[in-house]
């Protein structure tokens, strides 16, 4: 069966609980967020209890204000604030918090970020119960979980139907470099090449070929259509 169809102590929590994990999820669709409530009361060496649900990035934070799990189940693609750009926060702020990434982004950029900004798990939706229930088991005994098709390097092989993901708005972002976003800002504001080299210290041939990379991974073959691309997906804001 599959999934998909402050400051506090969790260890010391986890102890006084007798095995019974305190769970907040972090997921923009209610109907897995009702799935994972089902699979979490299946048997399993633990016990968990879902004391808090948030559906947005920034709902997130303000609950965790007032929350104090010693789990946090976390999708990575949420509105407002994304799972990514509140890692950095929920680390700096809880930074005894145990966190599992649950998302259905396999992408290897995008799982090395989630790590590199203080994961304890990377899983995929799909997964089954007992691999989740492992998940959990493993993460709160200190240890690192990476679930089953999740990567942390790139391997060629042949594309599918889920690995060509790039007219999803998230990958779109997550696609691109800090500079090139930077750039893609600064072309949004009608700057020529010469004018974006002048403001970034770099030459105009340099900013030529980051134009020509962020129109090839964002598929668009002139300004007009690289610009409506960016803002109907949010890539860059006002």
């Amino acid at each position: 069966m599959n999934i998909g169809d402050s400051h506090f102590s969790p260890k010391t929590k986890f102890m006084d609980t007798v095995n019974t994990v305190e769970i907040v999820i972090a997921d923009d669709h209610h109907l897995f967020i009702a799935g994972l409530r089902s699979v979490l009361r299946e048997s399993g060496k633990l016990s968990y209890n879902i004391i808090g649900v948030a559906h947005t990035g920034k709902s997130l934070l303000e609950l965790l204000k007032s929350k104090e799990p010693a789990l946090l189940l976390l999708d990575l693609n949420m509105p407002e604030q994304d799972g990514l750009s509140v890692l950095d926060v929920l680390k700096e702020q809880y930074p005894n918090l145990k966190i599992i990434a649950l998302t259905n982004y396999d992408e290897v950029k995008l799982v090395k970020s989630a790590f590199k900004s203080g994961v304890d798990g990377y899983v995929l939706k799909n997964i089954g119960i007992n691999e989740l229930h492992r998940a959990i088991e493993e993460v709160m005994e200190g240890k690192t979980f990476l679930g089953k098709g999740v990567k942390l390097n790139n391997t060629p092989g042949p594309a599918t139907p889920e690995s060509i993901q790039y007219e999803d708005k998230f990958i779109k972002k997550y696609n691109l470099t800090k500079r090139e976003l930077e750039i893609l800002k600064l072309i949004a504001l009608a700057l020529s090449n010469k004018e974006i080299a002048k403001e970034l210290f770099i030459s105009d041939q340099t900013v030529s070929v980051h134009r020509k990379n962020i129109m090839r991974k964002l598929g668009v073959s002139n300004t007009a259509a690289l610009i409506k691309i960016s803002y109907d997906n949010k890539l860059i804001t006002t």
